[in-house]
């Protein structure tokens, strides 16, 4: 087995390289502590997806070709599990290949790592960040689950001095810890581990490396009990499925905002596309699956929000169910099947309207909305820009609002209506700016989402969507 994992490193060590990570330097947070950029001062935009069964269920071939669809969607980070949640210190991989020998961290399989190199390899070449995450929660802290508990904070340190030496060299590796599980729940405090490893993976990779803390659903966000820890780049929060439609991730998103000091935040798991609607653990597709339209506007409205980026997910891909697999929680089609579903283009879109106008100056405020804001799945968010050169407001619903443009400062302003499902843009045209603008979208109702887009002409923005040059 060793001798075909080699073969598989060099084979894909010479694999044809494009898009190569580094080009603008590693990620560091922006000035302003809200975003993150490159090293250059380019603005970076996460759009994450979650494969967390990534190095447990596929083979190498199939790891290419998922990586390959991603990259062509616009994906820029793949978090995966290296210990991973269906049972991944005790059932191989598909080379037959388990992480550590006697389920003991000290005694790492150097066959299983080979494979998370080959892999983390390969995404560099291609461009793509790795959100690594050593281990699924379950391993720290059991709650559910297959388990079994194998860290405290002693192992949990070695294990990060390890892991983190071992990626050091790769300024695309982002790590994650948590891995679905609080940091603290009731009396029982789970911190001291996770800040041992987190103390290993600094001193391993080096002071300059991210790291953020991946909670369960249902929390405010990582931040409700680790925000000030020295260690924690970026807070992320789990909207998720579990608490039926339209959580409201955009108040998540305002807490982190307001908090001191100033950090990153994202969603990294809200609703699944095609996963089931009903509330964990009784999930039940007779009452429906999550959509594209779902996934629209969790993701709008926490980016609008304030966030740095966020994380789609699809219920049969971050479980990689196959014909080889039993389905979890009533996943409707195979992996393969799932990769060129609406929602995975349509994130796509997403970046491309937050690249088209300047990342790093949004400030949110929903205070723009002045007539035909809603609730729940009609709450609209918005943002403008620091230096009153653009707003948008997103509409989950296609009704008829008053925004107030008095933040930007000329007196007529360029319009346009950017269609989230297609990713393409109306122009409204040159509007009249007395501090209020009333427009309706092309269409109306529950399904017609929109974004509003209000331009000063003076900057010269390129149609929402498209690169301004």
């Amino acid at each position: 087995m060793k001798k075909i994992l080699l073969s598989l490193i060099f084979v894909w060590s010479l694999s044809p390289v494009f898009g190569q990570v580094g080009q603008h330097g590693p990620l560091r947070v922006t000035e302003n502590g809200h975003y993150l950029e490159y090293r250059d001062g380019t603005p970076f935009f996460w759009l994450g997806d979650t494969a967390w069964e990534l190095f447990h269920r596929l083979t190498m071939e199939e790891i290419e070709r998922y990586l390959d669809n991603r990259k062509a969607k616009g994906f820029n980070v793949i978090q995966a599990v290296v210990l991973a949640e269906m049972d991944g210190l005790q059932k191989p991989n598909r080379y037959g290949e388990v992480p550590f020998h006697h389920l003991d961290p000290s005694q790492p399989n150097e066959n299983y790592f080979q494979l998370v190199d080959s892999v983390v390899q390969m995404a560099q070449r291609k461009g793509l960040f790795m959100g690594l995450l050593p281990t699924w929660g379950d391993k720290v802290t059991l709650l559910w689950g297959k388990g079994p508990v194998v860290f405290n904070a002693a192992n949990a340190y070695d294990y990060g001095l390890w892991i983190g030496r071992r990626y050091k060299k790769y300024s695309h590796v982002i790590w994650i810890l948590g891995g679905d599980r609080p940091a603290m729940k009731d009396s029982v405090d789970w911190r001291p581990v996770w800040r041992s490893m987190a103390k290993g993976l600094l001193e391993g990779s080096g002071p300059n490396v991210l790291i953020a803390y991946h909670p369960w659903g249902g929390e405010l966000s990582s931040s409700q009990y680790i925000h000030t820890e020295p260690w924690l780049t970026l807070n992320m929060m789990q909207s998720g499925h579990g608490s039926g439609h339209d959580v409201e991730v955009w108040k998540m998103v305002e807490r982190d905002w307001n908090l001191l000091p100033a950090k990153p935040t994202l969603d990294a798991e809200p609703n699944y596309e095609d996963h089931p609607v009903n509330p964990w653990p009784k999930w039940d597709p007779a009452n429906g699956y999550y959509r594209d339209y779902d996934v629209r506007k969790q993701t709008y409205r926490s980016v609008f929000a304030g966030a740095c980026g966020v994380t789609y997910g699809h219920h049969s891909i971050w479980q990689f169910w196959s014909p080889r697999e039993e389905p979890i929680n009533h996943a409707d089609r195979y992996w393969t099947e799932a990769l060129d579903r609406p929602g995975a283009f349509q994130v796509g879109y997403l970046r491309r309207l937050m690249e088209s106008r300047p990342l790093s100056e949004r400030i949110p405020d929903d205070r723009l909305i002045e007539t035909g804001e809603g609730v729940k799945g009609e709450y609209m968010t918005a943002f403008r820009d620091r230096q009153g050169r653009y707003l948008m407001v997103y509409l989950p619903v296609g009704r008829c609002l008053t925004v107030n443009s008095s933040s930007l400062q000329a007196t007529e302003v360029v319009g346009w209506w950017f269609d989230p499902k297609s990713g393409k843009a109306t122009l409204i045209g040159r509007l009249t700016n007395t501090g209020h603008i009333t427009c309706t979208p092309p269409t109306l109702g529950v399904g017609h989402d929109w974004v509003l887009v209000l331009d000063d002409p003076k900057a010269r923005f390129a149609e929402p969507g498209q690169a301004t040059k």
